[in-house]
C-alpha cells in the first residue's frame, strides 16, 4: 500500500494598507508613523496582529474605509501608506509520496 501526504505552504508579503483591494483582509504588521500618530491609531484598534479588511473608498478616492474588529475606520491615503500589513499571496498544496508501507 502506498501513502502520500498533503502539505500546504503559505507565503505572506508585507504591503501597505493602502495597497489592499476592496474586500481583501490582512494582518497589521507594523506602523511607521511618528509616535503620537502611531499611539492614536493603536487606541482605535489598529495594532500589530489585528485583522483589518478594506471596505470601500470614498467617491473621490480618499479617504478609504477599513474594518477592524467590527469597527469601521476612515483613513486618508497618506496615513494608510504607513501601515504595513501581511497578506497571504501564495498558497500551494504539495503532495509527496511516503513510499510503500506494506
Amino acid at each position: 500500500m502506498r501513502y502520500t501526504f498533503l502539505m500546504t505552504i503559505r507565503e505572506s508579503v508585507d504591503v501597505a494598507l493602502l495597497d489592499l483591494a476592496p474586500g481583501e483582509a490582512a494582518t497589521i504588521d507594523h506602523i511607521s508613523l511618528p509616535p503620537a500618530d502611531e499611539h492614536f491609531l493603536m487606541r482605535i484598534g489598529l495594532v500589530p496582529g489585528a485583522q483589518v479588511r478594506f471596505s470601500r473608498r470614498a467617491p473621490l478616492g480618499d479617504p478609504s474605509v477599513y474594518s477592524v474588529d467590527g469597527t469601521e475606520i476612515a483613513l486618508r491615503a497618506e496615513t494608510a501608506r504607513h501601515i504595513m500589513v501581511q497578506r497571504d499571496t501564495v498558497q500551494q498544496d504539495v503532495v509527496a509520496p511516503l513510499g510503500d508501507l506494506s
